[in-house]
């Protein structure tokens, strides 16, 4: 684990066919650390994978924690290690239309699938270790999730919550906005961050160069932080 998981007890896993925590896991734990968001509050964690962001929102004081993933393997693989990390946290096998019914949460944290996907599939080879495709693949535009998620999050909010989501500059940070801003929540950037490629983007490189994303030369995106609040 790198240094943002510092402080979780416990040795966390995310064995091979879960989504192992990478730098959008650690920009997102580390904003939620720097505004004390978590803090006695409600707090739901929607794309959990391995839970690394629920377990930090429990670390972190977080009075209730819940967190949803759509794979079986992800959330007996989160249950796990909640329970060696010794905090409390609800993982339930599902989407944010479940989450919904157990809302309204003061704190939303979801690091989605974000990554474009060419139409007729990869060229190169994606290895294992980069975890089960549907953890990245977004569609042609890295949207598939991004939007109706946006779309639908005063639903999980309290009237004074907040949600947290990372993706990649590759899908359209300026949508993401719109999209929050047209569902009524006042968005922002508020954290950026430049890491190199992962095995995803290396294997994809020459297929954003063709759709004019990418630099020539270029091996590294920016991730970014989005904080969404109700007015």
């Amino acid at each position: 684990m790198t240094s943002a998981y510092a402080d979780l007890p416990g040795e966390l896993t995310a064995p091979e066919g879960v989504y192992a925590p990478q730098h959008d896991s650690e920009l997102l734990t580390e904003v939620m650390q720097s505004t004390g968001l978590a803090r006695s509050g409600r707090v739901v964690d929607l794309c959990t994978g391995g839970g690394v962001a629920a377990i930090s929102a429990a670390v972190q004081g977080a009075e209730d924690v819940m967190a949803f993933d759509v794979s079986a393997e992800a959330v007996r693989c989160a249950r796990h290690n909640a329970l060696t990390a010794g905090v409390d946290v609800d993982v339930r096998l599902g989407t944010w239309s479940l989450a919904i019914e157990f809302g309204p949460f003061d704190l939303v944290v979801c690091n989605p699938p974000y990554v474009p996907e060419p139409p007729g599939g990869d060229v190169e080879v994606i290895p294992a270790h980069a975890g089960p495709a549907t953890a990245f693949n977004a569609g042609v535009d890295g949207r598939l999730v991004l939007d109706p998620l946006c779309a639908v999050a005063p639903e999980l909010l309290s009237d004074d919550g907040t949600l947290l989501i990372v993706h990649s500059e590759f899908s359209d940070v300026d949508s993401s906005l719109a999209v929050l801003r047209r569902a009524g929540l006042k968005a922002s950037v508020i954290a950026r961050q430049w890491v190199p490629f992962g095995p995803v983007l290396t294997a994809r490189a020459g297929w954003l160069q063709r759709q004019g994303l990418l630099e020539r030369g270029r091996r590294v995106e920016e991730l970014v932080a989005i904080r969404a609040d109700v007015p």
